[in-house]
């Protein structure tokens, strides 16, 4: 008998499609899921928080709320965002970017 197993899985929910490996990894759509969790108190009327939602500008969010997201989103994915890198974040598809990058990167 021969078994074969899926090394990954194609993911849509809430229109974000994700490929997630099946190697006990954080998919980018839980990545993305996380930091609008963090972002919905700051959320404007009925608007949406996307991928292209920039974070600073479309947002009732300050600089330093910012910074304490990123270090709570630090501690859940544990990662380190140096400081250069999170002044070119603008948006949450680039911050997510950023936390999948640094997680493979420490593979």
């Amino acid at each position: 008998m021969l078994l074969r197993t899926a090394h990954q899985l194609t993911v849509e929910n809430d229109g974000i499609v994700d490929t997630i490996a099946l190697t006990g990894g954080t998919s980018r759509a839980h990545v993305i899921r996380e930091i609008c969790s963090h972002l919905e108190p700051y959320q404007v009327g009925e608007k949406p928080i996307t991928g292209e939602t920039v974070i600073a500008k479309d947002l009732t969010i300050d600089s330093l709320a910012i910074m304490d997201m990123v270090m709570e989103l630090e501690d859940r994915f544990d990662v380190s965002i140096p400081m250069s890198v999170i002044a070119e974040i603008h948006t949450v598809d680039q911050l997510a970017d950023t936390i999948q990058d640094l997680r493979a990167a420490r593979g």
